[in-house]
């Protein structure tokens, strides 16, 4: 719902904060005051197009701020997660306006564009006025309001309907992947044989190229390996060299090993050392044999790291890729060759699942008409009480065919247009063709009335939908504002005073001029200052004992009413 509207330089107001309640809130006021404006200023908020006349004389920008409570609205939440717009239970839409048409939209200080605000905005709040009805002469706007009237009924069918959907595509994307003509099915089987036959021909080993260079470098170092290790070879192993010192020393240290424990430790630490040097020296010769490589050999190792780089080039950056890219065109090739059998498995899969679609859209359909019943009825039973008691209602159901192929629609095939009539012996015709805007207004609020109770929106706003009544119908629709408000916040201008009665918090839009400009100001009217709204309605003087006990009584019968 919205907590409050902040307005700065906005046609004749200068700068106003207006804290809104939960339930009716009505604003009020003399014709010309600006009592439009704060909708058009909230519309401006929710982003609609701006317009420089929105500017107050003499200023270079306009602002607008709203600050909406959303707690309780489980769509709008979402929206606002999907676009990373931090928040907790309060989210503050901000617009600015310059003269020269540039516009600046903030949610919770992050930019937006207006794209991104209304797909949030059009979750929160719904306006409607004498020309705001335009959204519902669309068929599939009609089909959502049914949707919401009877939801909990279709959810379970939905959900059903998006996974056979979902099943349905990836039988037409496996089908699709047989191509087209015999001859491009076998052109293809060439390539793809081609490609098993090169990967499994190279019979790959992982951890291959790895070995294959170590041993290129080994070769390429061939001359300075076998430089290195007979020398180390040759100064262990030949006469005169290490090992012979070291025996030498080692006969010498063990005339003395008996006489004390440091000598004994001595002799044996040279005994080990002489063993691993010797054992150096022995594999140093070992490994001299290794070094040894022919030209061809060299050649072998060149060619099979040159297949395996062209393998890697073609089919994947390592030989796992490359295994996994086999897999895949052996599974393709499979397929393929065994066209006949896999392409009618494949068709009479996609059969099964169309039939279990087309039966899930009947079974919605039946859900629909069933609710399009109660709908109507209801509908009607709220337009007798706002004074239509020979209007007429229904929805129509234009007959659809079964689903042969996509494009799968997981919300169901129905087409209904909602038909409607205000008098008495004139045919139903779509919304589109009522030219009276009253009549629209009423069959709007007695629709709203209805679905204020399956829809997330938390706020509902009413530009003066009640010009053109008075009297009983009146008092109707005050009833029925008070109803909707029950559930969701409800702002509604208006100049009745039955409407003023009822609201649970009241404002007066008040125009007044200085010696230079002239101004509107929003006032929030306690109880004493409410019967003078309501006095100042019905056009009673403010000192009549008569107009104010009359006010009075409108606000008791609301108070009872709402009791």
């Amino acid at each position: 719902m919205i907590k409050s509207l902040e307005l700065k330089n906005i046609a004749l107001i200068d700068h106003a904060i207006i804290d809104f309640e939960k339930g009716l809130n009505v604003l009020s006021g003399e014709t010309g005051s600006g009592k439009s404006v704060i909708v058009d200023s909230i519309n401006f908020v929710l982003g609609a197009k701006a317009d420089k006349s929105m500017i107050r004389h003499g200023e270079s920008e306009c602002f607008a701020s709203v600050i909406f409570d959303v707690s309780q609205n489980a769509t709008a939440k979402e929206i606002l997660a999907d676009l990373d717009v931090e928040f907790d239970d309060e989210v503050i839409v901000s617009r600015k306006f310059t003269a020269d048409s540039k516009s600046v939209i903030r949610v919770n200080g992050v930019p937006f564009t207006l794209g991104m605000l209304r797909s949030v905005t059009q979750s929160l709040v719904d306006v409607h006025g004498q020309s705001d009805h335009y959204s519902l002469m669309k068929r599939s706007e009609q089909l959502k309001v049914l949707d919401k009237f009877s939801d909990k009924s279709l959810l379970d069918l939905k959900e059903r309907c998006r996974l056979i959907c979902k099943e349905l595509t990836n039988t037409d994307e496996l089908l699709s992947g047989f191509g087209g003509s015999e001859q491009e099915r076998a052109i293809r089987a060439d390539i793809l044989k081609f490609q098993i036959d090169e990967i499994e021909g190279a019979s790959l080993v992982e951890g291959e190229e790895d070995e294959l260079i170590i041993k290129r470098k080994k070769i390429q170092s061939a001359e300075k390996i076998a430089q290195s290790l007979s020398t180390v070879k040759s100064a262990i192993l030949n006469d005169g060299c290490i090992t012979d010192i070291l025996n030498e020393a080692i006969r010498s240290l063990n005339q003395i090993s008996s006489i004390d424990e440091k000598y004994e430790e001595l002799y044996n630490r040279l005994i080990e050392v002489s063993a691993d040097i010797t054992d150096i020296g022995y594999l140093s010769d070992d490994y001299l044999s290794d070094v040894e490589f022919s030209e061809g050999e060299a050649d072998a190792i060149e060619d099979r790291l040159d297949k395996i780089k062209s393998l890697k080039k073609k089919y994947g950056s390592t030989v796992e890729e490359i295994f996994e890219f086999l897999s895949k065109v052996q599974e393709e090739y499979n397929k393929l060759i065994n066209f006949d059998n896999e392409y009618e498995r494949l068709i009479l899969q996609k059969s099964r699942q169309l039939k279990m679609l087309n039966e899930c859209y009947h079974q919605i359909t039946e859900v629909r008409r069933a609710s399009s019943k109660t709908l109507c009825e209801r509908v009607l039973s709220h337009l007798k009480q706002l004074g239509m008691k020979d209007a007429s209602f229904e929805i129509i159901f234009n007959q659809t065919s079964e689903v042969e192929d996509a494009p799968y629609h997981e919300n169901g095939n129905d087409e209904i247009e909602f038909a409607f009539s205000a008098n008495l012996g004139e045919p139903t015709k779509p919304l589109s063709k009522i030219i009276s805007g009253g009549e629209m207004s009423r069959f709007m609020l007695a629709l709203k009335a209805i679905v204020c109770e399956y829809q997330d929106i938390s706020t509902y706003i009413f530009d003066e939908i009640d010009v053109g009544i008075s009297g009983k119908t009146a008092e109707t629709v005050a009833e029925k504002f008070a109803d909707i408000s029950r559930s969701v916040q409800v702002i509604a201008i208006s100049h009745l005073p039955q409407i003023c009665a009822f609201s649970d918090v009241s404002f007066a839009i008040e125009k007044f001029a200085d010696k230079e400009k002239t101004h509107t100001k929003i006032i929030k009217l306690s109880s004493d200052k409410k019967i003078d709204e309501i006095v100042r309605i019905i056009g009673g003087s403010s000192d009549s004992e008569p107009a104010k006990l009359h006010a009075k009584e409108m606000l008791e019968r609301a108070k009872l009413y709402k009791s």
